[in-house]
């Protein structure tokens, strides 16, 4: 067993708070600009979603008092727009504000988004960049003013030394390009000077040169995370000397009307004691973000030990976990089902999550239409609300879209013959009928092309979640319909390739191979249609080249905040060997991807998120709300008493008019009977952590993320119960799951007191554990002398609950944390 964990509730100073309380910032340009008499905009005040315990993540910055913006034109940088950026050190000159060289900015290298400008008229050059300015001599040799980077590391990247210009790029350099930084260049205001857009916030692990949550230990050998900056900076409608918006946002002209926003974070990466033991989890990566929040907390307990995850296909998983030699602990949201094999397992039911449609999709009004004034007024601005029902799904997941097979690849099969006889079947989703019919009007105004809005970007391989959201479409008959090949009200029909029907794939396949079956646990892209090899030498172009796989679902949600499609670029001849490029991501406002994620990424990269048509009829978004409901509707699985599931088709999810319908648990799973007793017990640790202490929702290490909806009691006890039977290695039946639905009242922490030493396990049967489906009570107790101390972890477990059969351990748990590009 593991070492005692002592779970107080009294907060160490050095340790995140872990209430909940808000951290959202809002400031003004009448409380920080330099210069207010000369701003662009005077009442501009911009609020950020989150400024502490910071992660590799998404945030929202939203603003009032801005002016009506006009989009970059390929010239020209746009008008009356704000330049949103990451920095990570302070002025030596104005303490406590940010060094506008310590900033990533300039990564695109686009009109008035540069790190370096030419300057036309040496008297506009600013006091303050005299010192990073190269004076010129005539019209071929300008004034060059360029301000560098001064990175974390103590590398200096700068074009400008001594006054004189050097054959440096400082736009394009080893701490970030195009393809890697996380600037908005462009960021636009409605008619009403209102706007919104996601940040993607980077630590030192993404972004070495800004160091942001490096680790930083202080008085007490208090480990915090290396703060940074986030800058704001509004540009008017031309620069100095110039007639429109050409320059450097950094230059002291621009940077003086700057608005900043200091960003605390969480200690990057993790530490745990040397020399720990290993304990894998393996399957689903649902919980994934979860784990990462408990991980900091519990990791490095003295005699804890490191878990580690393997994701991949819950199926394998958990037959694995089936036999009773050394395996590792199953992840998985349902029941083991192979056939001739019989499920030994134990489940605990650690988390509620769900599968997530995100989206990041800009405004482009069309141009040759007829669109209202207010329409037009949004144009660049982003669409927050988006409803999809099953058969909007089927269509995404089956390249039945044109757009969603290469372009010079034959699309007769869809309908489309060339563009006088283009058939029924629309280029995406946004010009679908069936789409426009059950969406904001201000939809059907646009004019927006993209194959990555023909389709969803989704993760190779086989999960629970593709099983899950393949259940939700055929639980709707018109999805059904759909897929045997019948057209929709508006004649669109399904790629046959893709129809479940033998008859619709026969008429396209020849006969050759079968059609496919669902509900499945993949997303097979099965088209074989290809672009043939061009006459220049490029090569040709299936189906997985034109649209990408991802490898999870969180990649996904990371694509969806940078506005990545994922969309296939030119040929390269030139290459090594010659290949097709990748197309850079989509700047603000430009932006169209629509991503399969999980509810725990989306919520940590704050993406928007697809309303789903439920069964009661009622369209819904993910929430606490909405997964507590859909808890509170689930229904045994047939097959396997201990798990519960969604079953779109049973009445209570039919009756359930709050429910979000791609809700999903998450269970540890583990055969009582494997023979490593050390090995089951520490997984005994980790699932009663995981079902109690860690059930509190909050920003801090050791809580609740957001993304996650707390779990009922009832599937708390059964998961102590489980966490029990595990431990012993003994059970006369295994745990079964509530009989009446998950209730939804909120979770509090509170347990009977702890011991102050560990009681051994006890090798008599337990009786069989029960769960009521109430709302839970949670475990912690008063500290004993004996107690370790651990600041801010708020709960625990009793290490004699159930008969002494357990012990609360800290379990540390390690997440692969890998560069996103």
């Amino acid at each position: 067993m593991g070492s005692l964990l002592v779970l107080t509730g009294v907060t160490d100073p050095g340790t995140p708070a872990l209430a909940a309380d808000s951290s959202v910032v809002t400031v003004s340009a009448n409380q920080q600009d330099l210069d207010l008499e000369s701003a662009p905009m005077p009442d501009l005040s911009v609020t950020v979603s989150q400024t502490r315990d910071l992660l590799a993540q998404g945030i929202e910055v939203s603003w009032t008092g801005g002016v009506k913006s006009e989009v970059p034109s390929g010239q020209t940088g746009g008008k009356n727009f704000l330049q949103i950026m990451q920095c990570w050190g302070d002025d030596p000159e104005n303490p406590g504000q940010p060094d506008r060289t310590t900033c990533q900015y300039g990564g695109f290298n686009t009109p008035g988004a540069t790190r370096d400008s030419t300057i036309s008229d040496d008297k506009n050059v600013a006091e303050q960049d005299v010192k990073y300015t190269a004076y010129g001599s005539d019209f071929i040799n300008p004034t060059y003013t360029s301000i560098p980077f001064k990175s974390k590391t103590g590398v200096t990247i700068a074009s400008v030394v001594d006054g004189k210009k050097v054959d440096v790029d400082v736009n394009t350099n080893p701490f970030f390009t195009r393809l890697t930084s996380n600037e908005v260049s462009w960021a636009g205001s409605g008619s009403n000077g209102e706007g919104s857009v996601k940040f993607e916030v980077q630590t030192a692990t993404q972004a070495s040169g800004l160091g942001c949550g490096a680790p930083v230990t202080g008085a007490g050998n208090v480990i915090t995370g290396a703060s940074c900056w986030l800058v704001i900076i509004p540009r008017g409608t031309a620069d100095v000397g110039e007639n429109d918006v050409l320059k450097s946002g950094l230059l002291w002209d621009n940077w003086k009307h700057r608005l900043a926003v200091k960003l605390d974070f969480l200690p990057d990466g993790a530490r745990c004691t040397i020399g720990a033991k290993e304990r894998q989890l393996s399957g689903s990566e649902l919980a994934s973000v979860a784990i990462a929040s408990w991980q900091p907390t519990l990791c490095g307990a003295k005699g804890g030990a490191v878990y580690s995850t393997i994701t991949g296909a819950e199926s394998d998983a958990a037959l694995a976990a089936n036999g009773t030699t050394a395996a590792p602990l199953a992840l998985t949201s349902r029941a083991l089902s192979t056939p001739d094999v019989t499920d030994k397992l134990t489940y605990a039911p650690i988390a509620l999550t769900g599968i997530s449609v995100a989206f990041a999709i800009d405004r482009e009004p069309n141009a040759l239409g007829e669109v209202p004034d207010d329409a037009k007024a949004r144009a660049r601005l982003p669409f927050s609300s988006m409803n999809l029902t099953p058969r909007l799904v089927a269509k995404l997941l089956t390249s039945s879209y044109l757009d969603s097979l290469p372009t010079g690849a034959s699309k007769e099969h869809l309908g489309y013959k060339g563009p006088a006889d283009a058939g029924h079947n629309p280029r995406n989703i946004t010009y679908d009928p069936d789409f426009l019919a059950i969406n904001d009007e201000e939809w059907a105004y646009q004019s927006i092309n993209a194959p990555s809005l023909s389709d969803l970007i989704a993760p190779q391989g086989r999960s629970d979640a593709a099983w899950a959201l393949w259940s939700y479409v055929m639980s709707d008959q018109d999805a059904v319909d759909f897929l045997s090949g019948v057209p929709d009200p508006w004649k669109m029909t399904v790629n046959p390739w893709s129809s479940l029907n033998p008859d619709v794939y026969n008429a396209v396949s020849g006969g050759v191979g079968a059609p496919l079956t669902f509900p499945r646990d993949d997303f097979p892209k099965a088209d074989p249609t290809e672009q043939p090899v061009a006459a220049d030498g490029a090569a040709s172009v299936n189906s997985v080249t034109w649209r990408p796989y991802t490898n999870d679902l969180s990649t996904s949600a990371y694509l969806v905040l940078r506005g990545d499609g994922q969309v296939l670029g030119a040929w390269d001849p030139v290459a090594a060997p010659p290949k097709y490029t990748k197309t850079s991501r989509s700047l603000t406002g430009l932006q169209r991807v629509i991503g399969l994620t999980d509810t725990g990424a989306a919520a940590k990269y704050q993406v928007f998120e697809a309303k789903l048509r439920n069964p009661a009829g009622k369209f819904v978004a993910p929430d606490d709300t909405s997964l507590a409901a859909a808890a509170a509707a689930m229904t045994v699985d047939p097959t396997q008493s201990q798990v519960y599931r969604f079953d779109p088709g049973s009445d209570q999810a039919k009756a359930a008019e709050n429910a979000y319908p791609l809700a999903v648990p998450v269970y540890a799973a583990v055969n009582k009977e494997m023979s490593d007793a050390a090995l089951r017990a520490d997984y005994a640790n980790f699932i009663i952590y995981a079902a109690t202490a860690g059930q509190e929702p909050g920003t801090g290490f050791g809580q609740l993320p957001a993304g996650y909806a707390p779990i009922p009691q009832g599937w708390s006890d059964q998961a102590v119960s489980a966490a029990a039977v595990i431990a012993s290695g003994k059970s006369t039946t295994p745990p079964t799951t509530p009989a009446k639905p998950a209730a939804t009242t909120p979770r509090t922490v509170t347990a009977p007191p702890v011991p102050a030493a560990p009681a051994p396990p006890v090798s008599a049967p337990v009786s069989d554990p029960s769960a009521s489906g109430g709302a839970a009570a949670a475990l912690v107790g008063k500290p004993t002398p004996a107690d370790q101390k651990l600041g801010a972890i708020s709960g625990a477990v009793p290490l004699a609950i159930l008969a002494g059969l357990l012990a609360a351990v800290a379990v540390p748990f390690i997440t692969r944390i890998r560069r996103r590009l």
